[in-house]
């Protein structure tokens, strides 16, 4: 079930980059020109920017999820890659990329507040 979902995310998300990549190719990567004004070159910037991000978050799930697809050819799908234990299948469900279990993410996440 997990690998039909993730190839099914991973299909939708090659769809929406080549989408993108199509819309910061008409918008052109280059500087915006003087000529347009300093409103219309901000905002042009601002686009540019936010299509930038999101082609950006896009590839980063994109290698999480075809990690995962090799962790299902592989057989370590689903198994906590800190300490070993499975992961529930409610979690994997959840979050299909996930690597770590509650408990581990739990303690990562908990580290990270500390700092």
């Amino acid at each position: 079930m997990n690998a039909a979902r993730l190839k099914e995310i991973k299909a939708h998300l090659e769809g929406e980059r080549v989408s993108l990549e199509r819309q910061l190719a008409a918008q052109g990567l280059g500087e915006v020109d003087v000529d347009e004004g300093f409103a219309d070159s901000g905002q042009a910037t601002a686009e540019r920017s936010e299509l930038i991000a999101v082609e950006e978050q896009h590839e980063s799930l994109h290698k999480e999820i075809v990690a995962a697809l090799a962790r299902i050819e592989d057989g370590s799908y689903g198994k906590c890659q800190n300490c070993g234990a499975e992961i529930p299948e409610e979690r994997l469900d959840a979050v299909p990329t996930t690597t770590l279990c509650v408990a581990c993410k739990q303690a990562a996440t908990d580290a990270l507040t500390r700092l």
